[in-house]
């Protein structure tokens, strides 16, 4: 028995190898995605899913801040075989974990799913074409910690990229001294009364944009809530209820009703992304027009409106309804762009001089970037650096065989890319069980241009370059961030000269795009 840093008691037992065809790594959004599509596709297969926490749904179980919600639209951020039935198109996260919970009860997927399964290391053996993966599994009734061992010929890591235990908190002079309270939205305290309170979030970002707005609704709301920015973000007013996806829905049935708003919202959304990219400077007058008309006369837009980057460099954030905008012209909410020269007993010491004073402090500073939660992965013995990886098609990475991770759009509703990347998935396992082969591996060029993997100015983006794998500067290593460009790249040929197969039971082999896969 072993007791480490953190006193958890963790029993070592010698239970036997329980072997696997494909084990998928979280039960978020991907996860249980990428479990429908395989066991409705793939149902001659194993298959488990392991999370680490005690509940499924990732991101939308973990947040708790107030008025957690997506920030695209449900018909294209939901699957592609599940209708989104709820009214509200921009949804709340309890409404969109509902809907996770329901998708795991009619794909069959409870049984396959386990909780408090952390995998804390995982082995490639080419001899064998086979991955290890040590895996931590937690008693919900005593807190012991075994240590379980999985084979699996497959890991389809749906793991996200950001670090579930910490959020980016950045430290400022005088802190120590602030006599009120600091939250970080990623661990929002359950029940946190702030009624009456005043109320500063620093960050501009799309958890920003939420929290303002939902602080000062209801009985306990706040009693003012300033969003203190360094720099400017693009926000743009849209409605919760998508009328015309609605009246799809009513005249087309549900299924093809969804079919059809997934598909208009899908190129409607494509054409805005395209037209602000081509068009910057149009598009950042037409946004400014927009906030002039939902904000207060005289109210300083190109102060605290006007970013200094071109429309979707980064993210641009929606407010439902109009409700920041709402918020800023009732009173209850202000913005405030300076920098923090420290923190005070009272508040928030500016540059300016201004001090902004404050009960509670929300830090909305952003996420801390980790892929596969950090775990070391060893190919043959050799521990792997995922930052000398390139990305194949956006979903395998060079160098590591039968390994698929999930990273959705940035631009776009992250699920649209994680159906396309489930669906080639599939097809790239049926090709190789019909040409008998067991292992693929992605096979970078040498000297290729390495390019971030996250086409995105976001500071979480910047900061987390240098722990990411790569992507290069033409396909199949390019990251597509269109689901237009990804629908054929994906649905086309499922190999070419970049993809190596191989078996345990024969020498490895190039296949050459055209060229059947045969010994």
């Amino acid at each position: 028995m072993t007791t480490n840093a953190s006193d958890r008691v963790v029993v070592e037992r010698q239970n036997a190898v329980e072997e696997l065809d494909v084990v998928i790594i979280g039960a978020g959004i991907s996860g249980i995605g990428a479990a429908s599509y395989i066991r409705r596709e793939l149902p001659g297969k194993t298959v488990c899913v392991l999370e680490a926490r005690d509940s499924v749904g990732g991101t939308w179980d973990l947040f708790r801040y107030p008025g957690i919600r997506s920030d695209s639209d449900l018909h294209t951020f939901g699957y592609e075989f599940k209708p989104w039935r709820h009214d509200h198109a921009i949804a709340d996260a309890p409404l969109i974990l509902d809907y996770l919970k329901e998708t795991v009860g009619e794909n069959g997927l409870t049984g396959l799913i386990r909780l408090r399964h952390r995998v804390m290391a995982a082995d490639w053996d080419s001899a064998q074409s086979r991955w290890t993966l040590t895996v931590e599994a937690t008693d919900p009734a005593t807190g012991e910690v075994s240590t379980k061992t999985l084979r699996a010929g497959w890991v389809f890591a749906a793991t996200g990229y950001y670090r579930y235990d910490e959020g980016f908190t950045p430290q400022f002079q005088g802190q120590d001294e602030f006599e009120g309270t600091i939250i970080h939205p990623q661990h929002w305290p359950e029940n946190f009364d702030y009624a009456g309170k005043k109320v500063v979030v620093i960050g501009s970002g799309a958890t920003a944009i939420t929290i303002v707005p939902s602080m000062l609704k209801g009985p306990g709301a706040a009693s003012h809530v300033t969003m203190l920015q360094r720099t400017p973000t693009y926000v743009l007013a849209m409605p919760r209820v998508d009328t015309m996806a609605l009246a799809l829905s009513k005249y087309l049935g549900e299924k093809r009703g969804y079919a059809a708003a997934r598909f208009k919202n899908i190129w409607f959304d494509r054409g805005v992304v395209k037209f602000l990219r081509s068009f910057p400077k149009l598009g950042r007058w037409l946004i400014r027009r927009e906030n002039i008309k939902r904000l207060p006369k005289g109210f300083d837009v190109d102060k605290h409106f006007n970013p200094p980057y071109d429309p979707w460099d980064q993210r641009l954030c929606l407010a439902p309804d109009g409700d920041f905008f709402d918020a800023i012209s009732s009173g209850a909410a202000s913005v405030v762009t300076d920098r923090i020269t420290r923190f005070s007993k009272r508040g928030i010491v500016l540059d300016s001089g201004e001090e902004l004073e404050a009960d509670v402090i929300i830090m909305a500073t952003g996420l801390n970037l980790r892929l596969f939660d950090g775990m070391p992965i060893t190919v043959d013995g050799t521990k792997i650096d995922i930052t000398d990886s390139f990305a194949y098609r956006g979903m395998l990475l060079s160098g590591i065989p039968n390994w698929a991770m999930a990273i959705g759009y940035t631009t776009s509703s992250w699920t649209l890319k994680v159906g396309l990347m489930c669906r080639y998935f599939i097809d790239l396992v049926k090709h190789m069980d019909a040409n008998g082969y067991d292992r693929a591996m992605a096979v970078a060029d040498t000297g290729m241009d390495r390019r971030p993997i996250m086409d995105l100015q976001a500071g979480y983006a910047k900061r987390g370059a240098r722990i990411l794998p790569s992507q290069g500067p033409a396909k199949p290593w390019r990251m597509a961030m269109s689901y237009v460009e990804d629908a054929k790249a994906l649905r086309g040929p499922v190999f070419d000269e970049h993809l190596k197969f191989g078996s345990s039971a024969r020498p490895t082999r190039h296949v050459n795009q055209g060229q059947e896969a045969h010994a």
